[in-house]
C-alpha cells in the first residue's frame, strides 16, 4: 500500500482530531515562529560576543584611560560591552544607574517571547484536554442513535486521543527550548552584573564615578 504524503497525513489528522484541532494548529504555528525567531536571535547573539574587546576595555580602565575605554567600546556589537559603554558615557551623572538601565534593555531583548512560550506550554495541553472532552461527549451522545453507533463512538475516542496528543506535543516541543533560553538569559544576566561590578570597582579606583571628575 503506497504511503500517503506527509501533508496528507497532517490534513487527515487535523480532520480526525475534530474542530479543536484548528486552534491547536494556530498555537503550533505560532510556537514554531517563536522558536525559529529565538534560535536565530541567540545564534546572532553568540556571534556578537567579543571577549577580547571586553578584556581591552577592562585593561584600559585599569590603566586609568577613560577616554580610550569609551572609544574602544563605542562601536561594538557585544551587549556586555555596549552596556559598559553606556555606563562610561554617564560617569558624570550616575554610572551605576546608566549601567542598570543598559543591562535592563539587553535582558529585555534576550527574554523576548519567553512569556509567550510559557503560555504555549500551558495552553497546548489545555486545548488537547478540551478536545478530549468534546470527543468523549460526541462518543456518548452517539450511543444508540443508529446502527453506526460503534463507528461514531470509536471516531469520538480517536478525536479525543488525537487532540490530546497534539496538545502534548506542542507543550513538550516548546518546553525544552524554553528552558534552554531561560538558562541563556540567566547566564547573560550574570555576565552583565559581573561586568557592571567590575566597571564600578575600576571606576571607583580612579574616581571616574565621581560627579565633576574630568576624564
Amino acid at each position: 500500500m503506497p504511503q500517503l504524503p506527509l501533508a496528507n497525513v497532517v490534513i487527515e489528522l487535523i480532520h480526525d482530531g475534530g474542530p479543536i484541532m484548528y486552534p491547536i494548529l494556530v498555537v503550533a504555528i505560532f510556537a514554531l515562529c517563536v522558536l525559529v525567531e529565538r534560535v536565530f536571535w541567540w545564534m546572532r547573539f553568540s556571534a556578537r560576543r567579543n571577549a577580547r574587546q571586553l578584556d581591552q576595555v577592562y585593561a584600559t580602565l585599569e590603566a586609568g584611560d577613560l577616554a580610550k575605554a569609551i572609544a574602544i567600546s563605542e562601536k561594538t556589537t557585544d551587549p556586555v560591552v555596549r552596556m559598559i559603554h553606556h555606563g562610561l558615557k554617564h560617569q558624570h551623572s550616575s554610572m551605576q544607574g546608566a549601567l542598570e538601565v543598559a543591562a535592563g534593555h539587553e535582558l529585555q531583548a534576550a527574554g523576548r517571547f519567553l512569556g509567550a512560550m510559557d503560555t504555549i506550554v500551558t495552553l497546548g495541553p489545555l486545548l488537547g484536554l478540551l478536545g478530549t472532552v468534546t470527543g468523549i461527549m460526541g462518543s456518548f451522545s452517539s450511543i444508540g442513535d443508529s446502527e453506526l453507533a460503534v463507528e461514531k463512538v470509536t471516531g469520538g475516542i480517536g478525536e479525543a486521543l488525537i487532540a490530546t496528543a497534539a496538545g502534548l506535543m506542542i507543550a513538550i516541543s516548546t518546553l525544552v527550548p524554553m528552558n534552554y533560553f531561560h538558562s541563556r538569559l540567566t547566564k547573560l544576566q550574570f555576565d552583565l552584573e559581573a561586568a557592571a561590578n567590575n566597571v564600578l570597582i575600576l571606576a571607583a579606583q580612579h574616581g571616574f564615578d565621581q560627579p565633576g571628575k574630568k576624564s
